[in-house]
């Protein structure tokens, strides 16, 4: 019996983590079609996800919350930008993200860039900052306004 419920407590925790984590493409011009057609703008999260400290901490903090999936889900079209060390990756997807890289100047992890519904870019973080996702999604939203 102890097992079963361990069992079905993973499988839960499971669940709920890949339902945060639904969501984020791999493709810049897949996601900017995405937001033309939904009045929504892209985040590009520039990430070493299996290497790199504060990205594994602020995905955790702010990326995986329930608050930021809700935010994210009405106004964002989210973009993974990975640089794994360990996950294999197909070379294709390694080439555009190295392309990425070079054509948005990025020097660290993680960098998250925010661009409008047309490609433009409205803003950026450098880095971790912590608080969770409330500050992310205040800093997002200036952007907005600022579009």
């Amino acid at each position: 019996m102890k097992k079963i419920a361990v069992l079905l407590l993973s499988c839960c925790a499971l669940l709920q983590a890949g339902a945060v984590d639904r969501g984020w493409l791999t493709s810049v011009p897949e996601a900017l079609a995405k937001a033309k057609n939904e009045n929504k703008m892209v985040v590009l999260d520039f990430t070493g996800s299996d290497w790199c400290p504060w990205c594994m901490k602020f995905r955790k903090e702010a990326l995986d919350t329930q608050a930021f999936a809700t935010y994210a889900s009405k106004n964002l079209v989210l973009v993974e930008v990975d640089f794994p060390r360990r996950t294999p990756q197909a070379a294709d997807l390694k080439a555009t993200n190295k392309a990425l890289e070079a054509q948005y100047h990025v020097e660290s992890f993680p960098t998250f860039i925010v661009l409008s519904k047309d490609g433009r870019e409205l803003g950026r973080q450098n880095g971790y900052h912590e608080g969770g996702p409330q500050p992310f999604i205040a800093k997002l939203e200036n952007f907005k306004k600022n579009n």
